[in-house]
């Protein structure tokens, strides 16, 4: 199967996604309102040859499963066997790739928005975004570029639960690892930021509250802190032991089980009125965080 690719321009957005390679996805991130990265997840793609013009964005491919041949090509790499499981491939914006291989392979694909990688390159590194480039890269063993990856996955896997907040905090950490992988050993890496202060950790945490059912970007806390968005994670982590978005998710299960003991709303309220998005996501997290269901905790509020 050969399949030619138009270039893109702009974010990659739920028609662009599905250009890329001619068959659906197991799971993919164009639902989602994801910004600053796209994501698509590839179960047993047959034999096929893909030839695509340069995309907008940087793309990191992790062969979770490898193919019987494969044969790659793009700006100056030239692979002819099939990677090990885990390996990762980056293919630089602006760069024409050529895929193709024997036999079913399974992979994940990230699309990164070079902004962004700009931007946390100046806010974590001090570097001159214009003088950063992403080289083309094959064959990568780095198990923390891996880990945000798989990071990724699992949000696919539970189909956006995080919510825009940890897609975001993933774009970031997913930037972090590979501009240190780009850089080394030529910078090392900053140390580790402090907590983030009393002050504003109380603002950001009443800015979290007032805004519970809106959904609080991170570019937004990172503005009531008056920090990079970068710094405000690692800080706020530090202060309270979660991520901004676990932290949101955790304020909202506490509100639903507010709602749930006044027993006045039904569950499809409750998942409202505590800034869940739909009710699936709603029931996901507060049985991961309580230990039962949203209907087996007002049932067991009722009886008390």
């Amino acid at each position: 199967m050969r399949q030619e690719e138009p270039g893109l321009g702009g974010p990659l957005g739920p028609i662009e996604l599905r250009k890329l390679v001619p068959f659906e996805p197991a799971a993919a991130s164009d639902p989602l309102g994801w910004v600053g990265l796209e994501a698509a997840r590839y179960r047993a793609a047959p034999a096929s040859e893909i030839n695509l013009s340069p995309l907008t964005h940087h793309t990191l491919v992790m062969i979770t499963r490898p193919p019987e041949e494969l044969d790659l090509r793009y700006e100056g790499v030239k692979r002819h066997a099939p990677p090990p499981a885990g390996s990762i491939s980056v293919v630089p914006a602006g760069s024409p790739a050529q895929w193709r291989w024997s036999g079913p392979k399974d992979s994940l694909h990230i699309y990164l928005d070079p902004g962004l990688v700009a931007r946390v390159a100046a806010e974590a590194f001090g570097l001159d975004p214009a003088r950063l480039t992403v080289p083309p890269l094959d064959g990568l063993d780095l198990p923390h570029l891996r880990a945000a990856m798989l990071a990724v996955d699992a949000e696919l896997t539970a189909g956006g639960a995080g919510g825009p907040l940890a897609a975001e905090s993933l774009g970031n950490v997913l930037a972090v690892h590979l501009i240190r992988h780009v850089l080394a050993p030529r910078q090392p890496a900053r140390g580790p930021d402090g907590a983030l202060p009393q002050g504003r950790l109380r603002a950001v945490v009443e800015y979290i509250e007032e805004h519970l059912e809106a959904g609080p970007t991170l570019e937004q806390l990172a503005a009531v802190a008056r920090l990079s968005p970068y710094h405000f994670t690692r800080q706020f982590k530090a202060a309270t032991g979660l991520p901004p978005h676990e932290y949101v998710i955790a304020r909202r299960v506490e509100r639903a089980q507010q709602l749930l003991r006044a027993d006045e709303l039904s569950l499809a309220e409750v998942a409202a009125h505590a800034g869940f998005s739909d009710q699936s996501q709603f029931s996901h997290h507060f049985k991961r965080l309580v230990g039962v269901t949203p209907r087996q905790f007002q049932m067991s509020a009722r009886i008390a």
